[in-house]
């Protein structure tokens, strides 16, 4: 397990630089192994030096590409593949490790049509309004959206793109199904872009 100060949806690439020496070996094992890890939100401390406090549903990661450099350390860029809750954290010994199940079986039914438009929207209405403060890009051309055919990959890279903070991030990765999630990220855009569009009104 990789506890990070991150939240990684499905499909979403999480680039890695990784020193502390915990990590290192976790990463090793890793690449000898099945090329995965679990990634889940620190909630409270900091990455480095352990102690921190986790929260309990996250993601797993496979590494993509890799490499090391003289002193050991690794540049990783993983991805992720589907999410799990932790049921134990075990006795660390090299590294975290945890005792999990899988949750995506039960998540099989993307939202309907007419939700993913709506969440499409909004996180493209919300982006153009962060874009107009020089805050962030606007939203990635329509080509490279239509690249995720399914829809349950389409409503996972909407999350990841939406400008919302860590912990909602976390409300949309825990919500189990599919239209109550882009039923709630609509909501968090639209409560957003409201915020901006009174910011750039000047009210």
């Amino acid at each position: 397990m990789f506890p990070l100060s991150t939240v990684l949806f499905p499909g979403g690439d999480l680039p890695l630089h990784v020193f502390e020496p915990r990590y290192r070996a976790l990463t090793e094992t890793c690449l000898a192994g099945d090329r995965e890890f679990g990634v889940v939100l620190i909630s409270r401390g900091a990455e480095v030096g352990g102690g921190d406090q986790r929260v309990a549903v996250g993601t797993v990661a496979r590494i993509e590409g890799s490499s090391s450099t003289p002193d050991g350390r690794w540049a990783l860029l993983a991805r992720g593949t589907r999410r799990i809750r932790v049921l134990d954290w075990l006795a660390e010994d090299h590294y975290p490790t945890a005792r999990i199940e899988h949750l995506d079986p039960g998540d099989g039914h993307p939202a309907d049509g007419a939700g993913l438009e709506a969440a499409l929207a909004a996180v493209r209405r919300t982006r153009a309004l962060l874009s107009e403060l020089g805050e962030t890009a606007p939203m990635p051309a329509e080509s490279e959206l239509a690249d995720l055919a399914a829809a349950g990959a389409l409503a996972w890279r909407l999350c990841d793109l939406a400008p919302v903070n860590l912990m909602d991030r976390q409300r949309l990765l825990e919500t189990v199904d599919p239209a109550a999630r882009a039923a709630l990220l609509v909501s968090l855009c639209d409560d957003l872009a409201g915020d901006l569009a009174r910011l750039l009104a000047g009210g």
